[in-house]
C-alpha cells in the first residue's frame, strides 16, 4: 500500500507542472502566494475592462439609445493616454522616490486615477439616462472624463505592475510570471462578467450605478493589497550610461533591433483585427439575436474563458521552447476562423454559433497577445525592461482605441446605408453594419500573418539550421 501511495505521489508531482503551467515559477525569494497577491492589480483592471468595453457599451447603445459612434469614442478615449505607456515604463525604470521605490508610485497613481474615473461615471450615467438633473452635455462630458481617467489609470497601473513583476522574477521564468499576470487579468474579467450579469439580470439604472460604485471601492482595496511590501525599498539601481540615457536615446536603442519595428507593426495590425468588434459583440447580441443585458454580459465571460485557455496553452508551449512569433501567428489564424464563424450567425440566428465564435476570438486573441508580449520581452535588456513592455503596451492600446472607434463609426455608416436601401434590398437590416466590421477584421488578421511571417521564418531557420519545408512564413512580404 505504501509503495502504491508513493507512486501516486510521484505521478502527481510530475503531472503538476503539465496541468498547472505556472507551478514551477515560484522560489524562496518569490513564493507563489506573493506572485498571486501582486496579480490582484490585474484583477481590478479586468473588472474595469468588463465595465467599459462590455456592460456599459451595450447599456448605452441599447437601453439608453446613445449613438454607437459616441460610445465607441468614449471607449476609445483612453487611447489618448496609450502612447505614454512607453514613457511611463521608461520613467519607472529610472525613477528613485523618497521612499526608495521605482514602480510602486506609478502603480499607486494609476490606482487613484482608475478609482476617480469609476467614481465620476455613475453621475454622468444618471444624466445620460434622463433621471439626473442637468443638461445632456454635462453627462457626455462627465462620461468622457470618466473613461479617460479609467483608461489613464489602467495604462499606468499595468505598465508599472508588469515591470515590477518582471523585476522580482528570475530571468528564466520571467515570461511565465508575466503570463500568469495576464491569466489573472482574464480571471478578473471572467468572474466580473459573471457577477455583473447576475446583478443586472433585472436591469435598472440605479442597480448599474451601485455596481459601478462598488467596483471603484473594490479596485482601491485590491490594489492596496497587491502593492503591500512587494517592491524592496532602496534596491540597487543601475548607474551605467545605458541605464541613465535619455528617453529619446533609450527609445532609439530599442529601435536599433531590426526585428522590433516589424514586431510592433504586427502587434498593431493584429490587435486592431481582434478588437475592432470590442463594443459591437454585445449590441449585436441584443439587436440581432434579441439577447438580454444579463445574457450579453456573459459574452465577456466566454471571451475571457477563451483567453484563459489560450494563456494556459501559451505558457505550456513557451515552456517547451516554442517560438513566440509562431505562437502569435497561430493566434491570428484562429482569429480568422473566429470571425468567419461570427459571419454566419445572423443568417442562422444561432446563439450557439455566436458563443463558439466569441470563445474562438478569445482563444486567438490570447495566443496572439501572449506570443507578441513574450517576443517583446526578448527584445529588452536589463536596464530598459519597462520601456520595452511600455512600447508593446502603447502600440497595443493605441491600436485598440483606434480600432474600437473605427469599428463603431463603420458600423453606423454601413447600417445607415443598408437601412436606406443604398446597398440593395437583401442587405436591409441591423446585421449588415456588424457583418462589414467582422469581415474587415479577418482581412486585418490575414495581413498580420504576412507581416509576422518573416519573424517566424527567422526563428525557424535558427532552430533547424535552415532545413525546413516551405510554408506561410516564406511568402513574400
Amino acid at each position: 500500500m505504501y509503495a502504491l501511495t508513493e507512486k501516486v505521489r510521484l505521478s502527481l508531482s510530475k503531472l503538476g507542472p503539465e496541468v498547472l503551467p505556472f507551478a514551477d515559477i515560484a522560489d524562496e525569494n518569490l513564493p507563489l502566494k506573493r506572485i498571486l497577491r501582486l496579480s490582484l492589480f490585474q484583477v481590478s483592471v479586468g473588472m474595469a475592462l468588463v465595465l467599459i468595453t462590455g456592460t456599459l457599451n451595450r447599456v448605452m447603445i441599447v437601453e439608453l439609445g446613445v449613438a454607437a459612434w459616441f460610445v465607441a469614442l468614449m471607449v476609445a478615449l483612453p487611447v489618448v493616454f496609450a502612447p505614454l505607456r512607453a514613457l511611463i515604463g521608461y520613467r519607472s525604470d529610472v525613477h528613485d522616490s523618497a521612499f526608495g521605490w521605482r514602480r510602486v508610485p506609478f502603480i499607486w497613481i494609476g490606482t487613484t486615477l482608475q478609482y476617480g474615473g469609476l467614481a465620476i461615471l455613475p453621475f454622468a450615467l444618471l444624466i445620460l439616462s434622463g433621471t439626473g438633473q442637468g443638461p445632456m452635455i454635462f453627462g457626455q462630458l462627465g462620461a468622457g472624463l470618466a473613461f479617460l481617467l479609467i483608461g489613464a489609470g489602467l495604462h499606468t497601473t499595468q505598465t508599472a505592475g508588469l515591470a515590477l513583476a518582471s523585476d522580482l522574477a528570475r530571468p528564466e521564468v520571467r515570461p511565465r510570471v508575466v503570463a500568469l499576470l495576464f491569466v489573472m487579468l482574464l480571471v478578473g474579467m471572467f468572474f466580473s462578467a459573471l457577477l455583473f450579469g447576475w446583478l443586472l439580470t433585472d436591469f435598472a439604472p440605479d442597480t448599474l450605478i451601485r455596481v459601478i460604485q462598488s467596483a471603484a471601492v473594490i479596485t482601491l482595496v485590491l490594489n492596496v493589497i497587491a502593492l503591500w511590501k512587494q517592491e524592496p525599498r532602496g534596491a540597487p539601481r543601475p548607474r551605467d550610461k545605458e541605464a541613465q540615457a535619455s528617453f529619446q536615446s533609450a527609445l532609439a536603442e530599442l529601435k536599433e533591433n531590426p526585428k522590433a519595428l516589424r514586431l510592433l507593426v504586427a502587434v498593431g495590425l493584429g490587435t486592431a483585427g481582434f478588437t475592432m468588434q470590442d463594443i459591437l459583440l454585445e449590441p449585436f447580441g441584443g439587436q440581432v439575436l434579441g439577447l438580454s443585458v444579463s445574457a450579453t454580459t456573459l459574452l465577456t465571460a466566454l471571451l475571457a474563458g477563451g483567453m484563459l485557455i489560450a494563456f494556459a496553452l501559451a505558457a505550456r508551449q513557451l515552456a517547451r521552447g516554442m517560438d513566440a512569433n509562431r505562437l502569435a501567428a497561430y493566434g491570428a489564424l484562429v482569429g480568422i476562423v473566429a470571425f468567419a464563424t461570427i459571419g454566419f450567425v445572423s443568417a442562422f440566428q444561432s446563439v450557439l454559433l455566436f458563443g463558439i465564435g466569441v470563445v474562438l476570438i478569445g482563444l486567438g486573441g490570447g495566443l496572439f497577445a501572449m506570443g507578441t508580449l513574450t517576443a517583446a520581452m526578448a527584445l529588452s535588456k536589463e536596464h530598459n525592461r519597462g520601456l520595452a513592455l511600455g512600447a508593446w503596451g502603447a502600440v497595443q492600446a493605441t491600436a485598440t482605441g483606434v480600432a474600437i472607434a473605427l469599428g463603431g463609426a463603420l458600423r453606423d455608416i454601413v447600417t445607415a446605408l443598408a437601412e436606406s436601401g443604398a446597398l440593395g434590398p437583401g442587405l436591409v437590416g441591423p446585421a449588415t453594419g456588424y457583418a462589414f466590421v467582422y469581415h474587415l477584421e479577418w482581412i486585418l488578421l490575414f495581413i498580420t500573418l504576412i507581416v509576422i511571417g518573416p519573424l517566424a521564418a527567422f526563428s525557424r531557420r535558427t532552430e533547424d539550421g535552415g532545413k525546413h519545408r516551405f510554408g506561410m512564413a516564406e511568402f513574400p512580404s
